[in-house]
């Protein structure tokens, strides 16, 4: 306790310097766990996007590509596929279930998905978790709209509130479907996936509101004059991509074999966990060299609090001469040191802790809304928490170099005053 008294009034004593290596050190442990946070995160958040779906097809191209226009709404489609090959496909006997995707329109920046009722019914997230509805109820009429829960709070979209689609994606000036405008009947629950950013119609409805549509231009009145009835017994002629639920894993392959070989058209099956794989060796490189970087930035701060505990030896000399000359041995200035150190170093470690999760609380609903991406707030991983501990390691050898030279400064040094 003697020890420990004097160490922390060693530190109050120089309260101003101190201060400014544990703000130091404190960012640099907050940029080392925050690194891995976001990675460890996004890697969790990508894979949990989409569960239980064995095969997505789509359009020949890149097998990358695919997953993230299909399933993470990044990019835009190569090409769209025909609804014939799709049905064709969807009934195969091997084949449970399927989903179509239809993409290409937005509203205010959120893309809308075209798909059918079984998108409901058969879309996993996570832990195979169903969707559900929070408030109102999956879309039946033609001009019926299920948005996202994200896109419900950013917008104040609220059940029974008129939408207008907008022809094309993103924020620029596009072209609006006004003359048909859709009406919010269901609010789905958070996800933390791109569903939650998703207005989601049906097949007809996209087809209803490219009716008066030729070549990409709108000439009105040139699709004729339907009933709402008749609008919704529309079938697309194309959509971007489907998803597909097998009977069995075992014919995964052989189902993807025959796909990718289908001869009415150019078409390609992905298999959504290995097609992640590739996207994360892709981004191998990158990932390796931010672990480098956090090393060399918690290496640059080991130093920091070395030069720091050097540095304020000159002003300690009389002290550390005090109490060599009052009987201090080895090991008792070493453990002076090294206490400094290992309580500045644990100081840093709790203030950096609490700096990533209050970053983590703030940053967490933006990039979610920005990029899919959803930060849960949770307690470190194994790999932080050794990570932790080779810090407070670290930070607690660092203190046995000034502790070593302290000791071998020559006691009258330490006493005589220097005129």
């Amino acid at each position: 306790m003697i020890l420990f008294r004097l160490t922390w009034q060693s530190l109050l004593n120089r309260k101003s310097t101190i201060l400014l290596t544990v703000i130091s050190l404190s960012v640099s442990i907050m940029l080392v766990m925050a690194v891995d946070t976001l990675r460890t995160q996004t890697k969790s958040s990508f894979s949990s996007t989409v569960s239980g779906t064995d095969l997505i097809v789509g359009a020949k191209g890149g097998s990358i590509n695919l997953l993230l226009y299909s399933v993470f709404r990044l990019g835009d489609a190569t090409n769209n596929l025909s609804w014939s090959s799709y049905q064709a496909i969807s009934r195969h006997s091997k084949v449970a279930w399927s989903i179509p995707f239809s993409l290409g329109d937005s509203h205010r920046g959120y893309p809308v998905l075209g798909t059918s009722s079984d998108y409901f019914k058969y879309f996993r997230y996570g832990k195979k978790q169903p969707l559900a509805l929070e408030q109102g109820k999956e879309f039946e009429g033609v001009f019926d709209v299920v948005i996202g829960s994200d896109v419900a709070e950013k917008l104040q979209y609220k059940v029974g509130d008129s939408v207008v689609i907008a022809h094309g994606r993103g924020n620029a000036s596009l072209v609006e479907h006004d003359d048909k405008p859709f009406k919010v009947v269901g609010i789905l629950e958070p996800t933390g996936t791109p569903v939650d950013q998703t207005l989601h119609v049906s097949l007809a409805a996209i087809e209803a509101i490219h009716i008066d549509w030729k070549a990409g231009v709108q000439i009105p009145g040139s699709g004729g004059a339907y009933t709402e009835e008749q609008l919704s017994e529309l079938q697309p002629k194309q959509i971007t991509a489907f998803m597909l639920g097998l009977k069995s894993r075992f014919s995964t392959f052989h189902l993807q074999r025959s796909i990718n070989q289908y001869s009415k058209e150019p078409l390609q099956a992905i298999i959504p966990g290995l097609a992640l794989q590739s996207l994360w060796q892709m981004f191998s490189l990158a990932e390796q060299a931010l672990l480098v970087v956090s090393g060399l930035v918690i290496i640059s701060s080991m130093l920091g609090l070395m030069t720091l505990l050097l540095a304020s030896l000159n002003e300690r000399r009389r002290e550390i001469a005090i109490l060599r000359s009052v009987g201090a041995r080895l090991w008792q200035i070493l453990s002076l040191l090294i206490l400094e150190s290992f309580l500045v170093t644990a100081i840093s470690i709790i203030l950096g802790m609490l700096l990533l999760y209050l970053n983590l609380l703030l940053l967490a609903p933006w990039l979610q809304t920005e990029f899919g991406v959803w930060l849960s707030i949770t307690g470190p991983t194994l790999w932080q928490w050794q990570l932790i501990a080779v810090l407070l390691v670290s930070g607690t050898v660092v203190g046995a170099v000034p502790g070593y030279r302290a000791y071998k400064q020559s006691l009258a040094d330490g006493v005589a005053v220097k005129i």
